[in-house]
């Protein structure tokens, strides 16, 4: 018996604490020793290369970047803006699309194929081509009578494009979803509207909100393409100073700007998708 009345651990839980203080202490060793070892290849194989002091210099320099900071940062803003925007309209125009090619019977085939050739269109065509026929081939048709901002047309280039990807994940979480839910969700009444929207999206979007959220990143990074149309984004202003300075740090900085907004976003995804898949294995064996 212990001091305050409880039960004194015994010889084998004992033996358990102290097998799991060695591990815990060799898995602390092994981890300084790999870091040690990347350092030390990092700096033989960069640091001390020949050529490493000129691209620190070209690709490095603070003073260039901090220089350089307003102008990216003010393009950065508008990256955001087209991000915001475009990630709504994804979500929207891809939930859309999902519903159309999960329709049922022979009279909705002509939706469904014009859905699923939307999806096969857009997800085989390059983001960049697509960036142009929409940012120079639509204005050029004459149809509108003011001029729209390249940051509108690039907005609905990542639009399209987008929306074809998470249309196919949304359309894979509806699947998922067992048919039982749609059959007893029918038996009691409900429409076919009334159970995608109260029973069956909800679920789907449960299943997929992993791949949602990597999609998000991938748009996070692809936004900085709508400077191929003369938007001065983060990547064109870094052009710009880059062209002034006649240095490649301004670039460096863009990228790392680009960096610090996906690594919130990665994380994220990485706790929610560990966070289901513990979820799932509750009374399971693993």
């Amino acid at each position: 018996m212990t001091r305050s009345g409880g039960r004194a651990p015994s010889a084998v839980e004992l033996e358990r604490r102290a097998y799991r203080r060695r591990q815990g202490a060799r898995s602390v060793l092994i981890s300084v020793a790999s870091t040690l070892a990347l350092a030390v290849v990092v700096w033989v194989f960069v640091v001390r290369t020949p050529g490493w002091a000129q691209v620190q210099a070209s690709f490095f320099d603070g003073e260039v970047m901090l220089a350089a900071l307003p102008r990216v940062w003010d393009g950065f803003l508008l990256n955001l803006r087209v991000l915001a925007t475009a990630s709504v309209l994804i979500l929207v125009v891809a939930l859309v699309i999902a519903g159309v090619r999960t329709l049922r019977g022979p009279i909705w085939l002509p939706l469904r194929a014009l859905a699923a050739g939307y999806t096969d269109l857009f997800r085989g065509t390059p983001l960049i081509i697509v960036l142009y026929l929409v940012g120079f081939g639509i204005p050029g048709l004459g149809l509108l009578p003011t001029r729209l901002p390249f940051e509108f047309w690039g907005t609905v280039a990542l639009t399209l494009t987008y929306s074809a990807y998470v249309a196919e994940v949304f359309r894979a979480g509806i699947d998922a979803v067992h048919p039982s839910q749609r059959h007893a969700a029918r038996a009691l009444g409900l429409s076919h509207a009334k159970t995608m929207r109260l029973v069956v999206v909800p679920q789907a979007v449960r299943k997929v909100t992993p791949a949602l959220m990597n999609d998000l990143v991938a748009l996070q990074k692809d936004v900085g393409l709508v400077s191929v149309l003369g938007a001065v984004d983060a990547v064109r202003a870094a052009q710009i100073e880059t062209a002034a300075f006649f240095n490649f740090s301004p670039y460096v900085l863009a990228g790392l700007l680009f960096v610090l907004l996906a690594i919130p976003t990665i994380r994220l995804t990485d706790w929610y998708t560990a966070r289901v898949r513990a979820r799932e294995q509750i009374g399971g064996i693993v």
